[in-house]
């Protein structure tokens, strides 16, 4: 059997081997993080140790990092309107996300239906600034969810101008960084986030694994998303992951180490002057328009299916991904295209191709060699139909 290629690294990334390694490790330690004897205090040591590796990825203070099973997890914890601070105790009135957020972000965590109101993107695919300063201007209180970089599409969001705009308003913004950290700066101080989430097997990390980060100390949750046992600061009950927390902080110390962003943009830019070159009139969102992240493609064609489309690069031996949510076997129009005011004939068609730190110029080869290969299918199907 050939090689196969992975090109779905924005669904989840290969475990690095330095995660491998610690995930083995912590295997053999039997205590329990919440015990005081020495295995307990040993087991207890890897989550710190992996607490500071996580915090120090984005800026933080390892006090302030919440380990979650899940970026879901860490959102469903976020989005709450029981958030208290300092100088406010009473709930926030009002969840304002912007139209292009992921699943777990658009269902609105703990708000009510009636409190989440969702907020337009530009037909750039970035959130509109201007809607989002009229919406908190009028609102007491209010809570902000906005992606550092879209999982679809790649683009990369103005989370430091949201942040300003926000804080002017007296409201708090959480930021999910899930796609974008490792790939692209992700500072809290300087994206101005209050909140922000990550999840371990974005960034070669182990599944079942994932944090929510406060900014500062005084952000206080009154509410635990688990009750229990007290474990993470009493917001999350329920003994620690110590395995995959500890891979965790193996994959956060190597995240975005040098090199690795230059070489999955090269390979995407060689990736899409390929995709035109083979057929001039495919579609690659938000390409020459504005920033997104190193190693993210999501491109259609008129006439070809998101699912057809998959399906004929497994065969082929390539993994990617179509750019729409999928539900029960059905890829549904994407709503983050739909959003952007992207045709529906497109938003069922787009695909998702994401790169990673080890993907090789011979992975690109064999997708284009593969795309051309359903493109010339296409092209004679039509020509059939004219004649």
């Amino acid at each position: 059997m050939s090689v196969r290629s992975y090109l779905d690294w924005n669904a989840t990334a290969p475990m690095r081997e330095e995660a491998k390694a610690a995930f083995a490790a912590a295997l053999s330690r039997v205590g329990n993080p919440s015990s005081v004897h020495a295995e307990g205090r040993a087991a207890r040591a890897l989550v710190e140790a992996a607490r500071e590796q996580v915090a120090a990825l984005v800026g933080a203070q390892a006090g302030n990092v919440v380990f979650t099973a899940s970026g879901t997890e860490a959102n469903m914890l976020a989005l709450t309107p029981a958030i208290e601070t300092a100088d406010e105790k009473r709930p926030r009135s009002r969840l304002f996300l912007s139209a292009i957020e992921h699943a777990s972000v658009r269902a609105g965590g703990r708000f009510p239906r009636e409190a989440i109101e969702e907020l337009p993107v530009c037909p750039d695919g970035r959130l509109d600034l201007a809607a989002l300063a009229a919406a908190v201007a009028q609102t007491p209180r209010p809570l902000v969810s906005l992606m550092l970089a879209n999982n679809e599409t790649g683009i990369v969001q103005p989370v430091a101008e949201a942040a300003a705009i926000v804080r002017a308003a007296g409201g708090l913004i959480h930021v999910d960084a899930v796609q974008a950290v490792g790939r692209i700066p992700c500072d809290m101080t300087a994206l101005g986030a209050d909140l922000l989430t990550l999840s371990a097997h974005k960034i070669g990390g182990a599944k079942g694994a994932g944090a929510l980060i406060r900014a500062r100390e005084d952000i206080h949750f009154p509410e635990p998303l688990i009750r229990g046992g007290g474990q993470e600061r009493a917001l999350r009950a329920g003994t620690e992951n110590v395995t995959g927390i500890a891979a965790f902080g193996a994959a956060a110390a190597l995240a975005g180490r040098d090199g690795e962003a230059a070489h999955m943009s090269a390979l995407r830019n060689t990736l899409e002057c390929s995709l035109l070159a083979v057929t001039p009139d495919v579609m690659i969102f938000g390409r020459d328009q504005v920033e997104r992240l190193p190693n993210t493609t999501l491109f259609a064609l008129s006439g070809i299916k998101a699912e057809t489309a998959v399906i004929a690069f497994d065969l082929e031996g390539i993994a990617v991904s179509s750019g729409a949510a999928c539900s029960s076997g059905k890829v549904q129009p994407s709503h983050v295209l739909a959003a952007m005011g992207v045709a529906e004939p497109l938003q069922r068609g787009a695909v998702r191709v994401s790169l990673g730190w080890n993907s090789t110029a011979n992975d690109v080869e064999k997708f284009v060699t593969a795309w051309r290969k359903l493109a010339t299918a296409l092209s004679k199907e039509r020509a059939g139909m004219a004649a």
